[in-house]
């Protein structure tokens, strides 16, 4: 089996539910996020299924590229903490977890608002890429496919950007689910890797 078999799972199955969300309307109106449905009909799905739809191709394509390149770092240190079978539950509950936290302040907001509705992974993608970020943080990545700086730069100056956007932002970014995503990745991570954390971290100083 190949050792990032979860995170391609993830991705065949976003691209598949995002293709037919782009062609079906319906579809697409059924499964993504409304807090207002969720409080006033019990359509708890909405939090879950939200995440394999997206808005459009480069939407989609920007969210499963970031996923294909962390998710494995994640999958990876899992499995090797827990071995195969353990690894991929802890994986995969990682993810949904991050699913549905990544919907906590929109759902705070919006929920007595009929008309609001969000979609796509990029709130779990928040939560994976800052799980990496706390485990590796000396990573060097790549913004913008080009501008090299390290993971534990990167984060803080991720976190400011998307605050600030959030509140001066009016486009139709869901910046407040990056946000909880981003914690939530923090958090889920110092419970289950708190060691692999500090030694990194006392790597810096």
């Amino acid at each position: 089996m190949d050792q990032f078999f979860i995170t391609y799972v993830i991705i065949g199955i976003t691209v598949l539910f995002s293709l037919k969300g782009f062609n079906d309307s319906y579809f697409r109106e059924k499964y993504l996020f409304k807090p207002f449905n969720v409080k006033h009909h019990g359509e708890y799905y909405r939090i879950f299924t939200h995440v394999l739809l997206h808005g459009d191709p480069m939407h989609l394509i920007f969210n499963m590229l970031t996923l294909y390149f962390f998710g494995p770092w994640v999958e990876t240190v899992f499995r090797y903490d827990l071995g195969l079978l353990g690894g991929s539950i802890l994986y995969i509950t990682f993810f949904i977890l991050s699913s549905m936290f990544s919907t906590i302040i929109q759902y705070a907001r919006h929920k007595d608002h009929e008309f609001y509705r969000s979609l796509g992974a990029s709130g779990a993608v928040s939560s994976i890429l800052f799980a990496v970020i706390m485990m590796f943080p000396m990573l060097e990545l790549q913004v913008f496919f080009a501008i090299p700086i390290k993971a534990f730069i990167f984060g803080p100056l991720y976190l400011a950007f998307e605050y600030w956007s959030d509140k001066n932002g009016k486009g139709n970014i869901a910046h407040d689910a990056h946000i909880s995503g981003a914690l939530f990745g923090i958090v889920f991570i110092l419970i289950t890797n708190f060691e692999q954390v500090k030694e990194a971290f006392e790597s810096l100083i």
